[in-house]
């Protein structure tokens, strides 16, 4: 086969001309404060008008309330979260995918899938992992600029451990655009590549990906593919990894929502 047959595709695209503070953080707050304004009824917000006797801020008797901002930031968290929720797409997730098991533990996430005389495990973090599919369309003439599906596609590990305590690690990536002509269709790529025996050290050499020989890196994407992890599986790992994330996110505003109206 040709070593050039198979190419990682790594671009960095903005949504928008704003300065680049977080390219991931733009495109949630741009695209939901858009569903937010257009999609919430206009009771799921807390309205705080009357100030009550002991504070002058206009919490409306909410006593644990005491300044403009956190009366405002409440206000929007009271919306924003209804709109998530009604963004979600799954309520629910699996605790299993194609015979691996799901093990959360806040922003980590680990599938395991123990085979008697090897485990495999594929772990990632959701952290800073969404991203709009499309750029946006904006134009002179719409008011809001039309924003792809938001998808998390985590990096994510994958570790074969023998029973003779050896590991073969892999480290993986979604690629992004679209294929070239003469191209394999590959949803996701070897970013590098490394074998130890019991625990891993930073004195355990590793190779890139890029730079394995073309016909070696296919012959390893097949024994992936023997093992479960294929294109479709990937897409799993993505359509899971966008729930559990979306999860999160929701958790965070309830939590600081719930933060900014404690007693201080």
């Amino acid at each position: 086969m040709n070593s050039i047959l198979r190419t990682s595709v790594r671009s960095i695209r903005s949504l928008v001309t704003l300065p680049k503070i977080g390219k991931t953080i733009q495109n949630r707050s741009i695209y939901h404060m858009v569903v937010s304004r257009n999609n919430c009824a206009s009771n799921t917000a807390i309205t705080l008008t009357n100030p009550s006797i002991n504070c002058k801020c206009g919490c409306g008797g909410m006593s644990k309330i005491h300044t403009k901002g956190e009366r405002e930031l409440v206000e929007f968290l009271a919306e924003e979260i209804v709109a998530e929720r009604k963004a979600q797409k799954k309520k629910t997730l699996p605790t299993e995918i194609d015979g691996f098991k799901v093990k959360l533990d806040g922003a980590d996430v680990e599938l395991i899938k123990d085979l008697g005389k090897e485990k495999i495990t594929i772990s990632f973090n959701v952290n800073h992992t969404v991203d709009a599919e499309e750029e946006p369309e904006i134009t002179p003439e719409k008011d809001n600029a039309e924003f792809g599906e938001m998808k998390s596609k985590p990096t994510f590990e994958i570790d074969i451990l023998k029973e003779n305590g050896k590991t073969l690690s892999i480290s993986c990536s979604f690629l992004q655009g679209e294929p070239q002509e003469g191209e394999y269709n590959d949803v996701f790529g070897i970013d590098e590549l490394t074998i130890f025996d019991g625990e891993w050290t930073d004195k355990t050499y590793a190779v890139a990906g890029d730079v394995l020989d073309g016909y070696l890196y296919d012959l390893l994407m097949n024994f992936l593919e023997e093992k479960g992890i294929s294109n479709e599986f990937a897409e799993k790992i993505c359509e899971f990894s966008t729930a559990y994330e979306h999860h999160q996110y929701i958790s965070l505003l309830e939590t600081l929502s719930t933060f900014a109206i404690e007693t201080k």
